[in-house]
């Protein structure tokens, strides 16, 4: 009877791991990984500026700086995992050229610790998931500095929606969010950019970044 229920157990948990992993394979169908978990290959720009550390791309609080891909991307899904640190300051720009800042010559969407005390009173645009001065995110759904979070950033067309930690922040037509004028009354000409390149944008904090992949959108 005691080898019978742990046949049983084990076939059960068999099963469990083959649905799990099914699901999982399922739910990331069409994605491709941005990062090998190993190297910067595949990046350019701030190479120096960025560590591999216990498979995550890490920026150096010293040095910081704009790390790209080598593909520009247009319509996409990306899903990411990151991890603050006190304080920590960072973006992922998107859409965006080289060269220039990310948040006006292409759009850069927030990355920042919102609990900590120097940020209490930022512009609701400068929190994090924001689309940096034009679309401003809900707060409240980051977990605790420390811990990892998920994101999912879907880009189709005009329309921008983030997803951080299974909720939407984020879910707003850029062009009639910056209509008649943007929320931090700058230009924005990325806005018009159809496809561009995604980068971290270092900020001078520690932020980590693992698991990136990619869907791109027909």
């Amino acid at each position: 009877m005691r080898f019978t229920r742990s046949l049983f157990a084990a076939s059960a948990l068999a099963v469990a791991l083959f649905v799990t992993s099914f699901a999982w394979s399922a739910d990331d169908e069409g994605f491709t990984s941005l990062f090998d978990g190993k190297t910067l290959t595949g990046w350019q720009g701030a190479v120096t500026g960025y560590l591999v550390e216990d498979g995550a791309i890490v920026c150096d609080p010293k040095k910081g700086g704009f790390l790209y891909t080598d593909k520009e991307y247009g319509d996409f899904v990306l899903r990411l995992e990151f991890q603050l640190t006190p304080g920590a300051n960072n973006g992922i720009g998107i859409r965006t050229p080289i060269g220039g800042d990310p948040a006006y010559v292409g759009m850069e969407l927030q990355v920042l610790d919102d609990t900590a005390a120097q940020y209490k009173n930022l512009k609701e645009y400068q929190y994090h998931g924001s689309v940096y001065g034009v679309v401003p995110s809900k707060r409240g759904h980051q977990k605790p500095v420390g811990e990892w979070n998920t994101q999912e950033i879907t880009v189709k067309g005009k329309q921008v929606k983030i997803v951080l930690n299974g909720e939407t922040i984020v879910d707003a037509d850029i062009e009639k969010a910056s209509t008649p004028k943007t929320l931090d009354g700058n230009k924005h000409p990325g806005l018009e950019r159809e496809k561009g390149y995604i980068c971290f944008c270092g900020h001078g904090a520690k932020v980590s970044f693992k698991n990136i992949k990619i869907k791109e959108l027909k």
